[in-house]
């Protein structure tokens, strides 16, 4: 049994053109395995944001509904983000 399945896909101009271009560096034998890498991107940034809504988001918003008090006003949010890039503009 076969362990690939062969696909025909269709892509715009600029895409096609990177394909060819990432083979034709040498970066890659085949367009198969340009679209292959990409996929695996996709899968590996698909488990990251899983990973990041199950560890960090859906406990935060757990928190929040235990404890409604806990919740800031858009002016203490827009406070802390202005504060926060206000220090890392000084550091860099």
């Amino acid at each position: 049994m076969r362990s690939t399945q062969q696909f025909s896909i269709t892509l715009p101009n600029q895409m096609a053109d990177v394909v060819k271009a990432k083979v034709a560096a040498g970066e890659y034998a085949t367009e198969s395995e340009v679209i292959r890498d990409g996929l695996r991107a996709l899968l590996a940034r698909d488990r990251a944001l899983e990973s990041w809504l199950v560890g960090q988001v859906a406990p935060a918003y757990d928190a929040l509904k235990a404890d409604p008090s806990r919740a800031l006003s858009i002016d203490q949010v827009r406070a802390r983000l202005s504060a926060e890039h206000q220090d890392a503009t000084v550091k860099s």
